[in-house]
Protein backbone atom coordinates (compact mmCIF):
# COMPACT_ATOMS: atom_id res chain seq x y z
CA UNK A 1 0.00 0.00 0.00
CA UNK A 2 2.84 2.31 0.86
CA UNK A 3 4.59 1.59 -2.42
CA UNK A 4 1.33 2.04 -4.37
CA UNK A 5 0.63 5.40 -2.61
CA UNK A 6 4.14 6.58 -3.36
CA UNK A 7 3.78 5.68 -7.03
CA UNK A 8 0.49 7.64 -7.23
CA UNK A 9 1.97 10.72 -5.52
CA UNK A 10 4.97 10.98 -7.83
CA UNK A 11 2.98 11.80 -11.04
CA UNK A 12 0.90 14.36 -9.10
CA UNK A 13 4.03 15.99 -7.69
CA UNK A 14 5.64 15.90 -11.12
CA UNK A 15 2.52 17.50 -12.67
CA UNK A 16 2.52 20.22 -9.97
CA UNK A 17 6.17 20.94 -10.60
CA UNK A 18 5.58 21.23 -14.34
CA UNK A 19 2.68 23.63 -13.78
CA UNK A 20 4.78 25.80 -11.46
CA UNK A 21 7.61 25.82 -13.99
CA UNK A 22 5.17 26.84 -16.73
CA UNK A 23 3.82 29.68 -14.57
CA UNK A 24 7.37 30.76 -13.80
CA UNK A 25 8.25 30.87 -17.51
CA UNK A 26 5.10 32.89 -18.26
CA UNK A 27 5.85 35.32 -15.43
CA UNK A 28 9.42 35.74 -16.66
CA UNK A 29 8.22 36.28 -20.23
CA UNK A 30 5.71 38.88 -18.98
CA UNK A 31 8.43 40.70 -17.06
CA UNK A 32 10.79 40.66 -20.06
CA UNK A 33 8.00 42.04 -22.26
CA UNK A 34 7.21 44.76 -19.71
CA UNK A 35 10.87 45.71 -19.32
CA UNK A 36 11.27 45.79 -23.12
CA UNK A 37 8.27 48.10 -23.53
CA UNK A 38 9.44 50.37 -20.70
CA UNK A 39 12.95 50.42 -22.16
CA UNK A 40 11.64 51.34 -25.62
CA UNK A 41 9.46 54.06 -24.10
CA UNK A 42 12.40 55.44 -22.10
CA UNK A 43 14.60 55.52 -25.22
CA UNK A 44 11.85 57.26 -27.22
CA UNK A 45 11.53 59.92 -24.49
CA UNK A 46 15.21 60.42 -23.65
CA UNK A 47 16.87 60.17 -27.05
CA UNK A 48 15.47 63.47 -28.47
CA UNK A 49 16.77 65.27 -25.37
CA UNK A 50 20.16 63.57 -25.66
CA UNK A 51 20.31 64.38 -29.39
CA UNK A 52 19.56 68.05 -28.65
CA UNK A 53 22.26 68.23 -25.96
CA UNK A 54 24.92 66.55 -28.14
CA UNK A 55 24.00 68.59 -31.23
CA UNK A 56 24.72 71.71 -29.22
CA UNK A 57 28.40 70.64 -29.21
CA UNK A 58 28.62 70.10 -33.00
CA UNK A 59 29.09 72.40 -35.95
CA UNK A 60 26.69 72.72 -38.88
CA UNK A 61 28.49 70.15 -41.02
CA UNK A 62 28.34 67.50 -38.30
CA UNK A 63 24.64 68.15 -37.68
CA UNK A 64 23.70 67.65 -41.33
CA UNK A 65 26.28 65.04 -42.38
CA UNK A 66 26.39 62.96 -39.18
CA UNK A 67 23.12 63.70 -37.36
CA UNK A 68 23.11 60.47 -35.28
CA UNK A 69 26.83 60.36 -34.43
CA UNK A 70 28.29 61.89 -31.25
CA UNK A 71 30.20 65.16 -31.69
CA UNK A 72 33.83 64.95 -32.78
CA UNK A 73 34.76 67.43 -30.06
CA UNK A 74 32.89 69.29 -27.33
CA UNK A 75 32.43 72.86 -28.62
CA UNK A 76 31.51 74.66 -25.40
CA UNK A 77 31.72 77.94 -27.30
CA UNK A 78 28.27 77.20 -28.78
CA UNK A 79 26.72 77.30 -25.29
CA UNK A 80 28.77 80.37 -24.34
CA UNK A 81 27.66 82.20 -27.49
CA UNK A 82 23.98 81.31 -26.92
CA UNK A 83 24.29 82.59 -23.35
CA UNK A 84 25.86 85.87 -24.52
CA UNK A 85 23.28 86.37 -27.30
CA UNK A 86 20.47 86.80 -24.80
CA UNK A 87 19.64 83.47 -23.21
CA UNK A 88 20.75 84.80 -19.82
CA UNK A 89 18.27 87.71 -20.11
CA UNK A 90 15.43 85.49 -21.36
CA UNK A 91 16.29 83.00 -18.65
CA UNK A 92 16.00 85.65 -15.93
CA UNK A 93 12.65 86.88 -17.23
CA UNK A 94 11.27 83.33 -17.31
CA UNK A 95 12.48 82.72 -13.76
CA UNK A 96 10.71 85.88 -12.51
CA UNK A 97 7.43 85.17 -14.29
CA UNK A 98 7.38 81.44 -13.53
CA UNK A 99 8.38 81.83 -9.88
CA UNK A 100 5.81 84.54 -9.15
CA UNK A 101 3.00 82.65 -10.90
CA UNK A 102 3.86 79.44 -9.01
CA UNK A 103 3.61 81.17 -5.63
CA UNK A 104 0.42 83.07 -6.52
CA UNK A 105 -1.36 80.14 -8.17
CA UNK A 106 -0.52 77.62 -5.45
CA UNK A 107 -1.44 79.84 -2.50
CA UNK A 108 -4.65 81.27 -3.99
CA UNK A 109 -5.80 77.84 -5.16
CA UNK A 110 -5.01 76.18 -1.81
CA UNK A 111 -6.91 78.90 0.07
CA UNK A 112 -9.89 78.63 -2.30
CA UNK A 113 -9.90 74.83 -2.15
CA UNK A 114 -9.84 74.99 1.64
CA UNK A 115 -12.87 77.28 1.67
CA UNK A 116 -14.79 75.15 -0.83
CA UNK A 117 -14.29 71.85 0.98
CA UNK A 118 -14.11 72.93 4.64
CA UNK A 119 -16.47 75.88 5.06
CA UNK A 120 -20.23 75.44 4.86
CA UNK A 121 -20.73 78.08 2.17
CA UNK A 122 -24.16 78.74 0.67
CA UNK A 123 -24.23 77.37 -2.88
CA UNK A 124 -20.76 75.90 -2.29
CA UNK A 125 -21.19 73.21 -4.96
CA UNK A 126 -22.46 75.76 -7.47
CA UNK A 127 -19.42 77.95 -6.78
CA UNK A 128 -17.13 74.94 -7.27
CA UNK A 129 -18.77 74.15 -10.62
CA UNK A 130 -18.47 77.80 -11.65
CA UNK A 131 -14.75 77.77 -10.86
CA UNK A 132 -14.26 74.53 -12.77
CA UNK A 133 -16.05 76.14 -15.71
CA UNK A 134 -12.94 78.26 -16.14
CA UNK A 135 -11.23 75.18 -17.59
CA UNK A 136 -13.44 75.52 -20.66
CA UNK A 137 -12.11 78.98 -21.57
CA UNK A 138 -9.41 78.79 -24.23
CA UNK A 139 -6.60 81.35 -23.71
CA UNK A 140 -6.29 82.07 -27.42
CA UNK A 141 -9.96 83.06 -27.66
CA UNK A 142 -9.44 85.76 -25.01
CA UNK A 143 -6.36 87.36 -26.56
CA UNK A 144 -8.09 90.48 -27.95
CA UNK A 145 -10.15 91.31 -24.81
CA UNK A 146 -7.09 90.70 -22.64
CA UNK A 147 -4.96 92.94 -24.86
CA UNK A 148 -7.45 95.81 -24.40
CA UNK A 149 -7.75 95.16 -20.66
CA UNK A 150 -4.00 95.04 -20.01
CA UNK A 151 -3.45 98.17 -22.10
CA UNK A 152 -6.14 100.10 -20.25
CA UNK A 153 -4.79 99.27 -16.79
CA UNK A 154 -1.14 99.81 -17.76
CA UNK A 155 0.11 96.23 -17.44
CA UNK A 156 0.87 95.68 -21.12
CA UNK A 157 4.54 94.98 -21.81
CA UNK A 158 5.37 94.25 -18.17
CA UNK A 159 6.16 91.13 -16.21
CA UNK A 160 2.90 91.59 -14.33
CA UNK A 161 0.89 90.97 -17.50
CA UNK A 162 2.22 87.41 -17.77
CA UNK A 163 2.17 86.77 -14.01
CA UNK A 164 -1.50 87.76 -13.71
CA UNK A 165 -2.59 85.79 -16.79
CA UNK A 166 -0.60 82.67 -15.95
CA UNK A 167 -2.10 82.73 -12.45
CA UNK A 168 -5.68 83.43 -13.53
CA UNK A 169 -5.82 80.77 -16.24
CA UNK A 170 -4.31 78.04 -14.05
CA UNK A 171 -6.31 78.66 -10.88
CA UNK A 172 -9.38 76.55 -11.88
CA UNK A 173 -7.31 73.45 -12.64
CA UNK A 174 -5.14 73.90 -9.55
CA UNK A 175 -8.19 74.33 -7.30
CA UNK A 176 -9.64 71.15 -8.74
CA UNK A 177 -6.36 69.31 -8.12
CA UNK A 178 -5.88 70.49 -4.51
CA UNK A 179 -9.55 70.17 -3.58
CA UNK A 180 -9.60 66.51 -4.67
CA UNK A 181 -6.75 65.87 -2.21
CA UNK A 182 -7.92 68.14 0.60
CA UNK A 183 -11.56 67.05 0.67
CA UNK A 184 -10.70 63.66 2.23
CA UNK A 185 -8.45 64.97 5.00
CA UNK A 186 -10.00 64.08 8.38
CA UNK A 187 -12.15 66.87 9.81
CA UNK A 188 -11.15 65.70 13.29
CA UNK A 189 -7.86 67.55 12.74
CA UNK A 190 -9.74 70.83 12.27
CA UNK A 191 -11.92 70.15 15.31
CA UNK A 192 -8.90 69.33 17.49
CA UNK A 193 -7.15 72.53 16.40
CA UNK A 194 -10.33 74.54 17.06
CA UNK A 195 -10.55 73.11 20.59
CA UNK A 196 -6.94 74.19 21.11
CA UNK A 197 -7.97 77.74 20.23
CA UNK A 198 -6.70 78.00 16.63
CA UNK A 199 -8.51 80.24 14.17
CA UNK A 200 -9.46 79.26 10.64
CA UNK A 201 -6.40 81.06 9.27
CA UNK A 202 -4.07 79.34 11.74
CA UNK A 203 -5.59 75.94 10.93
CA UNK A 204 -5.02 76.57 7.22
CA UNK A 205 -1.39 77.66 7.53
CA UNK A 206 -0.22 75.41 10.38
CA UNK A 207 -2.31 72.25 9.90
CA UNK A 208 -3.81 71.91 6.43
CA UNK A 209 -0.95 73.20 4.27
CA UNK A 210 1.69 70.89 5.84
CA UNK A 211 -0.65 67.92 5.35
CA UNK A 212 -1.13 68.90 1.67
CA UNK A 213 2.58 69.15 0.86
CA UNK A 214 2.61 66.37 -1.80
CA UNK A 215 -0.26 67.85 -3.82
CA UNK A 216 1.15 71.38 -3.43
CA UNK A 217 4.44 70.17 -4.92
CA UNK A 218 2.54 68.52 -7.77
CA UNK A 219 0.57 71.72 -8.42
CA UNK A 220 3.74 73.82 -8.33
CA UNK A 221 5.55 71.55 -10.81
CA UNK A 222 2.61 71.55 -13.24
CA UNK A 223 2.40 75.35 -13.00
CA UNK A 224 6.16 75.61 -13.60
CA UNK A 225 5.89 73.44 -16.70
CA UNK A 226 3.04 75.58 -18.06
CA UNK A 227 4.54 79.00 -17.31
CA UNK A 228 8.07 78.10 -18.43
CA UNK A 229 6.92 76.90 -21.87
CA UNK A 230 3.97 79.25 -22.52
CA UNK A 231 4.29 81.03 -25.86
CA UNK A 232 1.08 82.77 -27.00
CA UNK A 233 0.67 85.22 -24.10
CA UNK A 234 4.40 85.97 -24.01
CA UNK A 235 4.39 86.70 -27.75
CA UNK A 236 1.32 88.98 -27.75
CA UNK A 237 1.67 90.86 -24.46
CA UNK A 238 5.45 91.44 -24.39
CA UNK A 239 7.09 93.52 -27.12
CA UNK A 240 10.11 94.89 -25.22
CA UNK A 241 13.17 92.80 -26.11
CA UNK A 242 14.52 93.07 -22.56
CA UNK A 243 11.33 91.54 -21.08
CA UNK A 244 10.90 88.54 -23.39
CA UNK A 245 10.79 85.08 -21.88
CA UNK A 246 12.69 82.02 -23.12
CA UNK A 247 10.19 80.57 -25.66
CA UNK A 248 9.72 83.89 -27.48
CA UNK A 249 13.35 84.93 -27.03
CA UNK A 250 14.66 81.71 -28.54
CA UNK A 251 12.47 82.19 -31.61
CA UNK A 252 13.84 85.72 -32.00
CA UNK A 253 17.39 84.43 -31.50
CA UNK A 254 16.88 81.71 -34.14
CA UNK A 255 15.68 84.29 -36.67
CA UNK A 256 18.82 86.36 -36.01
CA UNK A 257 21.18 83.40 -36.30
CA UNK A 258 19.46 82.07 -39.46
CA UNK A 259 21.40 78.81 -40.03
CA UNK A 260 23.63 78.64 -36.96
CA UNK A 261 21.84 75.56 -35.64
CA UNK A 262 24.39 74.46 -32.99
CA UNK A 263 23.95 77.75 -31.10
CA UNK A 264 20.16 77.50 -31.37
CA UNK A 265 20.23 73.91 -30.06
CA UNK A 266 22.54 74.96 -27.24
CA UNK A 267 19.99 77.65 -26.29
CA UNK A 268 17.16 75.10 -26.39
CA UNK A 269 19.15 72.79 -24.14
CA UNK A 270 19.65 75.53 -21.55
CA UNK A 271 15.93 76.37 -21.74
CA UNK A 272 14.88 72.76 -21.13
CA UNK A 273 17.37 72.07 -18.34
CA UNK A 274 15.50 73.81 -15.43
CA UNK A 275 12.24 71.90 -15.94
CA UNK A 276 14.10 68.59 -16.19
CA UNK A 277 15.95 69.33 -12.94
CA UNK A 278 12.72 70.39 -11.21
CA UNK A 279 11.01 67.11 -12.06
CA UNK A 280 14.06 65.08 -11.05
CA UNK A 281 14.20 66.82 -7.67
CA UNK A 282 10.45 66.75 -6.96
CA UNK A 283 9.46 63.52 -8.71
CA UNK A 284 8.72 61.61 -5.49
CA UNK A 285 6.43 64.29 -4.05
CA UNK A 286 4.91 64.86 -7.52
CA UNK A 287 3.92 61.21 -8.00
CA UNK A 288 2.77 60.87 -4.40
CA UNK A 289 0.52 63.91 -4.68
CA UNK A 290 -1.06 62.80 -7.95
CA UNK A 291 -1.57 59.16 -6.97
CA UNK A 292 -3.02 59.99 -3.56
CA UNK A 293 -5.25 62.64 -5.10
CA UNK A 294 -6.53 60.22 -7.74
CA UNK A 295 -6.98 57.49 -5.13
CA UNK A 296 -9.12 59.78 -3.05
Amino acid sequence: MIALGSSMERPAASHGGTARASLGVRALAGRLLGWSLLGAFAVAMLYPVLWMVLSGFKDNQEIFNQPWAPPGELRWENYARAWDLGVVRYFGNSVIVTGASIVATTLISAWAAYGLCRLRLPFGNAVALLVLGGLLLSPTVALIPLFRLLTSIGLFDTHWALIVLYTAFRIPFTIFLIRAYMIELPRAVDEAATIDGATRTQIFWRVILPMCRPILVSAALLQALFAWNEFAFALVFISDESLKTLPVGLVAMQSRLLTDWPVVLAGLTMAALPTILLFLVGQRQFLRGLTEGVGK
